[in-house]
Order: structure tokens, then C-alpha cells, then sequence
């Protein structure tokens, strides 16, 4: 057993490490490419869908936010209302009155990538916006991000995706994943690979949602199910990381857990779902694929090796205590001590350090962009506790998707 798991360690430690140091070479090839965006040639019509349920709180300030663009093909801002129940309809048809590029679609509740489906329909454009209702673009997210659509293999543009308000530990902790997790999508940018145009803000070309059937409305998901169709029939995703997107994030942990269990079940539908392109349709296959399902297979293996070795550690010490008491020995003697680390525990350090250079260089390549910064304790917190959240909750969702028992809401 102790040989199997330190087989299972290394592996785990060489997977990581490769993972990063493919991350530091790209960016270092590509570093004077990261804010860099093309400028169009074309004055692309575009079209914002806003899928919409129960979000009397936010959706007027989302409308109004889209409206600010200074892109000035931007054609309509379309809500589609999927059944709410509070006064989100009413509030739309205000807007709908007081601007004349505002429409509004009612219809009964279905799920985000069915209302989305249903606006594509009656949407004008020749791009296919896509805004959460309680997400903020910025004014220059759309002029950043269009230029990629002079390459007619673009199938979508994401931008990056920030927290809007930060005024609770969970959400500066979020703040920080968010960040890290939008230098990462650049680097994929790099590499062709990236796995998900998230929906705060997302651009697609219409013609290429026609051509893979819109949507997934099975998938929990569809802004990765939709990300992975396009790339399958051989589209490419592009990232502006210039402008940016906020979102409101969850501010509690009961929130928390239930968006991330959906995600990752999400994640499992797309998966089985793609899972004969393993290996084939180019990036795909050989690396989307692998790179999203080893992310969650060394989630689960981490957090097992860490959980083994605190409790083995903790049972031996135990056990060692209590029979130095009932022998009356010492219960630490010099010999005891040992000041040699193992290989174990050097590649683990190694490991450490190497994750938390990336998340604060990270942290500092965003915030120098946006005038921000984070608190020094804050990060080191994510990196050592926070992050250790994702695990369980890979976990849990596996659970509810072999079993069932889920559903967006």
C-alpha cells in the first residue's frame, strides 16, 4: 500500500509539475502577445442575448452596462425572460420602453441554453453576444474582443471574468480564483486549447451556433458543452484580455457549493459526452480533453494523499504516545528527530512553492492591467486552505451525477 501510493505521489507531483512549467514556457514565448488584440477590418452587427430568471436585483443595471459599448454596430440587446416570477419581466419591458434597441422575449421556463436557443431565432446580428444577467461588461468588451472575427475559423471570443463586489472573505477569495483562472484561459489561448467561453461574457459568430445546433439543453453547462461542439468541428476560441466582464459571485458557502457541484457536473456531461474525440480531433482530443479530465482527477487524488498522510501521521503518533505512556518511556528522544527531508516531502515543497509563484504572478500580471491588488494573507489563505475546498466538491458532484441526483436549480 505505502509503495502504491508513493508511486500514485509521484505521478501526481511529475503531472503538476509538467502542467506548470507548460504554462511558464508559454507565457514566456508569449508574453508580449497577452494584451494584444487584432483590429477589425469589419463592422461585425452584433447582438446581446440576456437569458433571464428571477433577476429583478440585477437586470437592470446588466441592460444598461451593454448599452454603455462603445462598439457602434451593437444592433439590440435582447432579454429573454424564462418564466420568472418576480417583477424581472416588468423591469425589462421598462427598459424595452425607454430604449429603442432593447427587446424583450417571454416565454415559460425551460433553462439558460433553451432561452438562449429561443433568442438566436429572432436575434439580427451577425454575432451572438451572451451576458448573465447579473454580469457587467465593460465598455471596451466588445470592441476588444470582435477584431478576432476577421478569421473565419473564430467560432467565439471570451474576455476575462471578474468578481464584482468584494465584500466578504468568500468573495476576495473568489476574486483571486477568478483572476488566476483568466490568466490560465490566455495561456490556453496560446496553445488553441481553451475549454470554456464562461456566460458573463462571451461572443460567438451565429453562423458557426447554427451550424452545431445552438445550445446543449441537457448539459448543466452550456457554455462548455457549447465551447467543446465548436472546437470538435474545427472552430477556434479566442481570448481578449484587455476588457473585462464582472460578475456577482456567491456570498456564502451553501451558494458556493451548489454553483461549483453544478459546474462540475456539467464538466462530467461534457466529458462523457466527447469522450470517443479522446485523442483525436486535434486539440480536442489531445489535449482539452486530457488537460480537463486529469484537472479533476488530480483534485481528488490530492486531496486523498493529503488526507492519508496527515491521518497516518496522526495515528502513528498516537499510537506511539500511548504506548510511551503505559511503558512510562520517553515519549521524544533525540534519535527521534529527524531533520532529513524525504524525496516525498521535497517534491511536495517544490510543488508548493512553484503553484504559489503562479498564482502571484498571476494576481500581478491582472492587477497591474486593472489598478487593483490583493492582500498578501489573502492569497497565501486561498492557496493553502481555500483551494483545498475544490476537491471535496469534485467529489461530492461525482456522487450526485453517478447517482442522479441534480438539476440546475
Amino acid at each position: 500500500m505505502p509503495e502504491t501510493l508513493t508511486i500514485i505521489y509521484l505521478v501526481y507531483t511529475f503531472v503538476a509539475l509538467y502542467f506548470l512549467s507548460l504554462f511558464a514556457l508559454t507565457f514566456l514565448q508569449n508574453r508580449r502577445e497577452v494584451f494584444s488584440i487584432p483590429q477589425t477590418r469589419e463592422n461585425y452587427p452584433v447582438s446581446i442575448l440576456i437569458p433571464a430568471y428571477n433577476e429583478e436585483d440585477s437586470i437592470r443595471e446588466t441592460v444598461e452596462t451593454v448599452l454603455k459599448s462603445d462598439y457602434k454596430n451593437l444592433l439590440e440587446v435582447i432579454v429573454i425572460n424564462d418564466g420568472s416570477t418576480d417583477k424581472t419581466l416588468k423591469i425589462a419591458l421598462e427598459l424595452r420602453e425607454k430604449y429603442p434597441n432593447v427587446k424583450v422575449l417571454n416565454k415559460k421556463n425551460s433553462g439558460k441554453a433553451d432561452s438562449l436557443n429561443h433568442g438566436i431565432k429572432f436575434a439580427k446580428g451577425e454575432i451572438i453576444g451572451v451576458v448573465d444577467a447579473d454580469s457587467y461588461p465593460d465598455g471596451q468588451a466588445i470592441s476588444s474582443m470582435i477584431g478576432f472575427f476577421d478569421d473565419e475559423k473564430v467560432g467565439a471570443v471570451t474576455t476575462r471574468i471578474l468578481v464584482k463586489h468584494r465584500n466578504n472573505f468568500l468573495r476576495k477569495m473568489q476574486a483571486i480564483e477568478y483572476k488566476v483562472i483568466a490568466f490560465t484561459r490566455k495561456l490556453l489561448d496560446f496553445l488553441d486549447s481553451i475549454y470554456v467561453t464562461p456566460g458573463p461574457m462571451a461572443l460567438y459568430r451565429k453562423s458557426a451556433l447554427a451550424e452545431i445546433g445552438g445550445f446543449d439543453k441537457t448539459n448543466m453547462t452550456e457554455d462548455i458543452e457549447v465551447t467543446w461542439h465548436l472546437v470538435h468541428d474545427g472552430y477556434k476560441i479566442r481570448m481578449s484580455f484587455i476588457a473585462k466582464s464582472t460578475t456577482v459571485a456567491p456570498e456564502n458557502l451553501r451558494k458556493w457549493f451548489k454553483q461549483r457541484i453544478r459546474w462540475n457536473i456539467g464538466g462530467y456531461q461534457t466529458i462523457l459526452k466527447y469522450k470517443n474525440c479522446f485523442f483525436r480531433k486535434g486539440m480536442l482530443g489531445w489535449f482539452i480533453l486530457p488537460f480537463f479530465s486529469i484537472s479533476l482527477i488530480l483534485g481528488v487524488f490530492g486531496l486523498g494523499i493529503l488526507f492519508y498522510r496527515v491521518s497516518r501521521r496522526f495515528l502513528l503518533e498516537y499510537l506511539s504516545t500511548k504506548q510511551s505512556l503505559a511503558s512510562q518511556t520517553a515519549i521524544l528522544a533525540l534519535q527521534d528527530i529527524n531533520l532529513n527531508p524525504s524525496v516525498l516531502n521535497f517534491l511536495g515543497a517544490v510543488l508548493f512553492v512553484l503553484g504559489l509563484w503562479f498564482v502571484f504572478f498571476a494576481l500581478k500580471t491582472i492587477n497591474k492591467n486593472i489598478g487593483e491588488k490583493e492582500n498578501f494573507f489573502s492569497v497565501i489563505f486561498y492557496s493553502i486552505v481555500y483551494i483545498l475546498l475544490r476537491p471535496l466538491v469534485i467529489i461530492i458532484s461525482l456522487y450526485k451525477f453517478l447517482t442522479g441526483r441534480y438539476s440546475w436549480r
